[in-house]
């Protein structure tokens, strides 16, 4: 009998995730990307970072991985999930809302490739991400993510989420690398 999660079996419900995308700082440590949502979306004009809704077939660390390259473009060579969980009442529905927390990291010097939901970025050293991050439970997931990340091999270990092998030829920086 498989006792693993499946996508839709959740409880509490989980309809939503938080995703912090980190980078190798060139003074050690990492940088956060922050998006600035368009005009046109909800929470027009705040910094956040990446997020979305969950498909009714996806698990919220495949939903993480989706987004961040729809809206990003950017390669995840590290995902793991936060020992953190942002949670807020969300009044117009009255619920609450248990979203989980990821830490994606990526290469040292890469730069998103933005979609419409978003109409500007910035890498960001920790206090200068957690000044523009709105939301509480936010600021708390960015702070959890960093002392995961500088936390050690050990806890990462356990949090580490293998991730899917990429299609062969899908990653831009092996072109031209085949003989």
């Amino acid at each position: 009998m498989n006792d693993a999660p499946r996508a839709g079996s959740r409880s509490p419900v989980i309809r939503v995730f938080d995703c912090h995308l980190a980078r190798p700082a060139d003074a050690g440590g990492y940088e956060y990307l922050l998006l600035r949502r368009a005009s046109h979306k909800i929470y027009a004009g705040s910094w956040r970072m990446v997020g979305g809704k969950l498909a009714s077939d996806e698990t919220a660390w495949q939903a993480c991985l989706r987004e961040v390259a729809e809206e990003t473009q950017l390669p995840v060579e590290r995902l793991l999930a936060v020992p953190y969980v942002n949670r807020f009442y969300e009044w117009q529905q009255d619920r609450i809302n248990d979203i989980p927390v990821f830490v994606a990291v990526t290469r040292a010097g890469s730069s998103p490739v933005l979609d419409g939901e978003h109409s500007d970025f910035a890498w960001l050293s920790l206090e200068d991400a957690l000044g523009r991050l709105p939301w509480p439970g936010q600021r708390d997931g960015l702070r959890a993510a960093d002392a995961l990340l500088a936390g050690g091999e050990l806890l990462q270990g356990f949090l580490e989420i293998p991730l899917p092998a990429a299609p062969r030829g899908s990653d831009p920086s092996s072109e031209g690398s085949e003989g």
